[in-house]
């Protein structure tokens, strides 16, 4: 009874410590994003814009010779103040960003090509950059600011992630105008447009116009009637209009009668007009979170705390329970309670499981798919354990089927339930189906026996399972490529499973003894016998009545009839084509544990 208890405590701190790792998880991921936006993203923003400015200012005093050389000397000093803030982010180790590594070093490499900077200027004052090689060194530097920004500044929650994807991608396309900008302040300041600005300015116009409407299509609703009335304002109607007109007239020197006084009064209002309609989005996405972002918190602090207490609370209460049971006769209301108890855990392993099951179906990453589909794959393995408890506490498994189910699905429904999967091999043809009051027993039976037979093997082996067709119904025959066992002990384990004894398994024999639980609940029959290249052949016979061949048009008949591949059992005790070859092919469309349980869940025979 103790042992059964540390068993019990395993799964429920186990189940709670899954609960309270996706519950952190989200809190964790809450944290860091408010951390992020407050520590570097502000700072980053504030950045972005002066560094824009003093691009521009550069190249109009490089173009016109100095002229705005005051103007420029200001801006650099408010660039100086923008970097601080970010190189202190870089400095400091805040402990709610412990999984924002990856922005860490972004930000890291800002801070390195910030280091750059001075230089530039240098090379600026000292006439040793022309106006395009200024440009594009302050074009990477900008480029390396909006690196910053990736996947950890949205949460999991996929409508918060795709409106931080579209706030951002819409400030790139501000940064597009901004350049656009520098180009035709520079060039008006210079005396006219060449045919290289014309160019440059017609792949501008075309890029920000495409990229500003793709990103203000992925905002939500409001943000898009932001962006609507922004561009039919009459300031960036007139920015349209006079980019148009400057694309349209021809000439080295045409500037289609825009001045650069013109040129400044269209274009700051756009610009100031696009800022404002990103902050107002990301503000929108902040208060659209808030009430998420209380749930979360609120549903950390359940499991993490409450949780932990009610686990605890239960397992105290029953090792008095076990105490009490221990120093005096059962009580029948005590074990009715335990086994209660049990099957409420088979209910939230099955909620558990049906969660995984749709999480897996929807579009995630590679690695977190894969992640989920290991979580599927244990929380299987503890519905069997817990299955297990019931049986062995004389019970049945709330787990049933209505319909008959194809045995395939049965082999495969084992196979997820036990450990090294990949190893296990699979014959391809399986004519017979289950009776539904058989599924639950039939899988934890094989289970057993085929877990049996990877333990019992070396590592680098294979265990193969295939089906036969024998006198009263069928075979399934399972082979491992072990030690095998010697004589006494092949006659000791089955009689064994012939004979389980009423007062529980042997110390070293629990699998076997829970296959014959099983078997004798069922009604099949369960012998091991010498493997044909050694190791042990174990052979469970489904008798008629259990299982049913299926026909050509899905329905079931009587037994099916022996085939070339499948004879019938001989005297030699092992059915014929596996005794000569000893091998079992793999089933063509073998897979994980995850997609196993979706077929055994979702074929039309679910449980009830």
């Amino acid at each position: 009874m103790r042992l059964r208890l540390g068993a019990l405590a395993a799964v429920l701190l186990t189940l709670w410590a899954y609960g309270a790792v996706l519950t952190a998880r989200d809190a964790a991921d809450l944290v860091r994003v408010r951390a992020l936006a407050d520590t570097l993203g502000q700072p980053t923003d504030l950045l972005i814009l002066h560094l824009q400015r003093e691009r521009r200012l550069t190249a109009e005093t490089i173009a016109g010779a100095g002229r705005t050389r005051a103007a420029l000397i200001e801006a650099r000093d408010r660039t100086d103040g923008a970097v601080a803030p970010v190189r202190a982010f870089t400095e400091n180790h805040d402990p709610r960003l412990l999984t924002a590594g990856a922005v860490r070093d972004r930000a890291d490499e800002l801070v390195r090509q910030l280091a750059g900077l001075a230089i530039l200027r240098s090379e600026v004052d000292g006439g040793r950059l022309d106006r395009p090689s200024a440009v594009a060194g302050y074009d990477r530097l900008i480029g390396a600011a909006f690196a910053v920004y990736g996947p950890e500044w949205g949460g999991r929650e996929d409508d918060l992630a795709g409106e931080t994807r579209a706030v951002v991608a819409l400030a790139r396309a501000r940064e597009l105008l901004a350049r656009e900008d520098t180009l035709l302040t520079a060039a008006l300041a210079g005396g006219g447009i060449g045919d290289d600005d014309r160019r440059r300015l017609a792949e501008l116009v075309a890029t920000q116009r495409y990229a500003r409407a793709a990103a203000a299509a992925q905002l939500p609703a409001a943000g898009r009637d932001r962006h609507q009335r922004l561009v039919e304002s009459p300031p960036f109607a007139g920015l349209l209009v006079l980019e148009d007109r400057l694309l349209r007239t021809a000439g080295t020197d045409g500037t289609a009668g825009v001045s650069a006084q013109s040129w400044r009064a269209t274009v700051d209002p756009a610009l100031s007009g696009l800022r404002e309609l990103v902050i107002a989005a990301a503000r929108d996405s902040a208060e659209r979170a808030a009430p998420g972002a209380a749930l979360v918190v609120t549903r950390t602090g359940l499991v993490l705390g409450l949780g932990l207490i009610t686990v605890l609370v239960v397992l105290v209460g029953w090792s008095r329970i076990v105490r009490r049971l221990t120093d005096q006769p059962a009580a029948p209301a005590t074990s009715e309670l335990l086994l209660r108890l049990t099957r409420r855990n088979q209910a939230l392993l099955r909620d558990q499981l049906t969660l995984l099951g749709a999480m897996e179906r929807r579009e995630l990453a590679a690695e977190e798919t894969a992640d989920l589909f290991r979580l599927d794959h244990l929380a299987t393995r503890v519905r069997r354990n817990v299955e297990k408890a019931v049986i062995l506490a004389g019970a049945a498994p709330a787990r049933r089927w209505r319909r008959p189910v194809p045995l395939l699905d049965v082999v495969r429904g084992a196979i997820a339930e036990v450990p090294d999967y990949e190893r296990v091999l699979v014959a391809p043809h399986w004519p017979w189906s289950l009776a539904g009051s058989g599924v639950t027993d039939v899988v934890h039976l094989l289970a057993e026996l085929i877990e049996n037979g990877l333990a019992c093997s070396p590592e680098h082996t294979t265990v193969r399972v295939a089906g036969e067709p024998a006198p009263q119904g069928c075979a399934v025959v399972i082979l491992d490529d072990g030690p095998g066992l010697d004589d006494a002990a092949l006659t000791e384990a089955n009689d064994l499973l012939d004979r389980p004894p009423p007062d529980g398994p042997p110390a070293d024999r629990a699998g076997l003894y829970v296959a014959a639980l099983l078997a004798a609940r069922c009604g099949a029959r369960v012998s091991l016998r010498p493997g044909p290249r050694g190791g042990t052949a174990a052979v469970v016979l489904l008798p008629l009545g259990l299982v049913a061949g299926t026909a050509p048009e899905g329905g079931t008949t009587g037994p099916a009839p022996a085939r070339p591949t499948y004879p019938a059992a001989d005297g030699g005790g092992l059915p014929t084509r596996i005794r000569q070859s000893g091998a079992v092919g793999p089933a063509p469309d073998a897979t994980g544990p995850h997609i196993v349980q979706t077929t055994l869940r979702n074929s039309g025979r679910g449980p009830r």
